[in-house]
């Protein structure tokens, strides 16, 4: 990997509080499923800091997708570690579990009354559209800059893999897994980026 933007930064405690700082709000904010990351992600890490740029995204979400567990603790456990090494990971991660376990906890103390609040539920519904544009949003701008690579296999495989599992409901898992081989055996010959 290459030498992270911010490594001379990483030596400071600012830059520890930066990152605890940024990955909690994103973990608070991160409702609807690991996909909603990708945007806040890229808005925080790529567009406000610089500290990756929008391939560096893309891969360690694909990364962290592919790996068991939570996208957005994966991803943040590996964007730490890219950022500062093991003590990056670990703020990192500190920051991403404390949201939810937070919200979990006094979700818990309180259960019956979020269950049957009406409120709540408007709520998080709102939040769930929300979260879909999010998707939607990331999706149509990965698709342009496909688009304007004018690379035909990377398109065909996002297609394929769209109709395969809209249309004939394949697994999403095994769809990944197809991909990753594509991959692996043709876009390596060709050298895409």
């Amino acid at each position: 990997m290459n030498q992270p933007p911010c490594k001379k930064a990483a030596d400071t405690p600012h830059f520890y509080w930066t990152l605890f700082k940024s990955t909690f709000l994103i973990s608070a904010f991160t409702v609807g499923g690991g996909f909603v990351i990708i945007p806040l992600l890229r808005a925080k890490y790529v567009d406000e800091y610089g500290w990756i740029d929008d391939k560096e995204t893309l891969n360690l979400v694909s990364i962290a997708q592919s790996m068991p567990g939570i996208v957005a603790v994966n991803a943040s456990i590996i964007l730490g570690y890219r950022m500062a090494g093991i003590r990056g990971s670990l703020t990192a991660l500190s920051a991403t579990i404390l949201p939810p376990l937070i919200t979990l906890s006094a979700i818990a103390c309180f259960y019956d009354a979020f269950a049957h609040n009406e409120y709540v539920r408007y709520a998080l519904k709102g939040m769930q559209c929300g979260a879909t544009a999010l998707i939607i949003n990331v999706a149509i701008d990965l698709l342009k800059k496909q688009c304007k690579k004018k690379l035909i296999l990377p398109i065909l495989i996002i297609l394929g893999t769209f109709i395969a599992n809209l249309f004939f409901d394949v697994n999403i898992m095994l769809l990944v897994v197809i991909d990753g081989i594509i991959g692996l055996l043709l876009m390596r010959e060709a050298k895409y980026n």
